[in-house]
């Protein structure tokens, strides 16, 4: 059951949701973004798409309640629901582009990222930067997998994290390279937080919980592949499984099922736990009986 985000709540004394007004089929309800802080210097994390009045009217109006304005943006990853709103945002907020950064992770490796507007250009931090308003003290915390690029937020006076879209408010998140994702979980592991804001659906108020089921359900999935193959004991192609596994899924989310399939069927193969045949351009995989 979809839990209902309004378009602004205010989660905390510190944290003021404002929802990017971009439903769909990834992105659920819309990306979360955030106002954080409780001065009149505040900080924005990410920054919904581009082209949406109506986000941008509820970001002024939440700005202008709060008798704030933006310090610093700051970009859990290069997606463009996350990253396409930057120069609507800049402009219409009529932000100094020289005083307010717009600041994120490098893409790994170095990619030469542009923003629309060439007069803005990314600011990029290291592993462990510290960025500070008044009431709130963010720490940048790389966790690539989703993107090579994906950072959280650990917000140390709430012991909370922004997530991005390492774990999401409801159901499971896509990733790049399923290696560093589950390094990047073990990760948040280790800091012990009590909530999670994330990129997508609602806040996690028993955020070990959720980021330990993420890394069952993963690992689970990893048993039902090589089961899958075991059991049909002969080469399959990778939607073979899907549609095997995903049976009570509906189609249209197989295509972004099979990716995540792949990426694990990679990590299987060099684990040698399966192996891979290539018939011409088409790859099966077998178990490694």
């Amino acid at each position: 059951m979809t839990t209902f985000i309004p378009q602004i709540e205010k989660l905390s004394s510190r944290i003021i949701r404002v929802l990017g007004c971009n439903p769909g089929m990834m992105t659920l309800q819309g990306t979360n973004t955030y106002v954080v802080g409780t001065g009149r210097k505040r900080i924005l994390v990410d920054t919904g798409e581009d082209k949406k009045p109506e986000y941008i009217s509820n970001l002024k109006k939440v700005l202008k309640d709060s008798g704030s304005t933006l310090q610093e943006i700051l970009i859990t990853h290069w997606h463009h629901d996350h990253t396409g709103g930057i120069v609507d945002v800049i402009r219409e907020l009529q932000l100094d582009t020289d005083n307010v950064k717009v600041s994120k992770f490098p893409r790994n490796p170095i990619l030469e990222e542009k923003i629309d507007d060439e007069r803005i250009q990314y600011n990029y931090l290291k592993d462990g930067d510290v960025v500070k308003t008044e009431g709130a003290t963010l720490k940048a915390v790389y966790t690539p997998g989703h993107t090579d690029d994906h950072m959280v937020l650990f917000l140390e006076e709430e012991n909370a994290v922004l997530t991005g879209d390492c774990i999401l408010g409801e159901g499971t998140t896509v990733f790049e390279d399923l290696f560093t994702y589950m390094q990047s979980l073990q990760k948040l592991m280790g800091f012990s937080p009590t909530i999670l804001y994330p990129g997508h659906g609602p806040i996690v108020n028993e955020a070990m919980v959720k980021i330990q089921m993420y890394i069952d359900h993963r690992n689970m999935r990893e048993r039902q592949i090589v089961d899958v193959l075991t059991k049909n004991d002969k080469p399959m192609e990778s939607m073979e499984i899907v549609k095997i596994m995903y049976a009570d899924v509906g189609e249209h989310l197989h295509m972004a099922a099979n990716e995540n399939v792949c990426h694990h069927l990679s990590k299987l193969v060099k684990e040698n736990k399966i192996i891979q045949l290539k018939e011409g351009v088409v790859s099966k995989w077998n178990a490694n009986l």
